[in-house]
């Protein structure tokens, strides 16, 4: 048996290890790289520190330099570990193209970009700034993906595809939060200092291409439509869409639309 983490994270790193062992006896080929990022590591936190370790190792920081760097962090702050194994949950739950827990660990850069980001924002936390923003610009050139570390981001959360997604520094993302490709939660001028970027209540849904700007606030369990610009607050349970957008009548939401990921903007006859 493997051994376990307490918490949510035992529970997935054993579903993680399962299927990397099925993966392996299918395609003799992955063997050696699963066995170096899951079958050889006895946890979670072990397993992401050598697959992110993989692939943001730079000529200035090597795969040597990072690991033990990652895994020392993670050990250090289990929560962090924690909203990890719930975001790997969160993407075998809503995400239709993932089939097992050890893809996104393995292939999602969505995933990757915010396992990093988690790292950074210890680090921003710590002081760490410099170290924390190299995180953060090595992420935006291998994944197309930039979180300023400063920005807090909680638990359970979908960021399905990634590219071009940005978060500026003082944004707030709560739990259970769904996001898509092209998404910026970005500040509207120049001036420094104060809250200047968006706040995401749990349970929102933001479609691809949107951008929400401003100190604003999308209220729980809120859907923001593709392409839509928000310059403007959302209230709970609204759909939005258009530029600006504004609230659609009549607008299909639900309690969580971050969970059902349903994304139409009007309930089609029949149902």
């Amino acid at each position: 048996m493997v051994p376990e983490q307490p918490g949510l994270a035992a529970d997935v790193w054993q579903k993680v290890y399962a299927a990397a062992q099925d993966a392996a006896a299918q395609e003799p080929r992955l063997a050696g790289m699963l066995d170096d990022v899951v079958l050889s590591r006895t946890s979670l936190t072990n397993a992401v520190s050598v697959r992110l370790a993989r692939k943001l190792s730079r000529r200035d920081m090597g795969r040597d330099d990072l690991e033990p760097l990652l895994r020392t962090t993670l050990k250090a702050n289990p929560v962090a570990v924690e909203c990890m194994a719930a975001d790997l949950a969160a993407i075998m739950d809503r995400d239709a193209a993932c089939h097992s827990m050890l893809e996104p660990l393995l292939f999602f850069k969505g995933f990757h970009a915010l396992a990093t980001y988690r790292v950074a924002h210890i680090l921003w936390g710590q002081g760490r700034y410099m170290l924390a923003l190299l995180f953060q610009s090595i992420v935006s050139e291998v994944f197309g993906i930039d979180i300023h570390p400063a920005a807090q981001i909680g638990c359970g959360i979908l960021l399905d595809h990634g590219t071009g997604f940005v978060v500026g520094e003082t944004a707030i993302v709560e739990n259970n939060v769904s996001m898509l490709h092209e998404v910026t939660l970005g500040g509207t001028g120049k001036e420094k200092g104060g809250a200047r970027h968006p706040v995401v209540r749990s349970g929102v849904l933001i479609g691809a291409g949107a951008k929400v700007l401003g100190r604003v606030e999308i209220g729980e369990g809120a859907k923001v439509a593709a392409s839509s610009v928000v310059l403007d607050n959302v209230c709970p349970h609204t759909t939005v869409a258009g530029v600006p957008a504004v609230p659609v009548a009549g607008a299909p939401c639900g309690e969580a639309p971050a969970l059902s990921m349903q994304q139409r903007l009007s309930t089609p006859s029949g149902l």
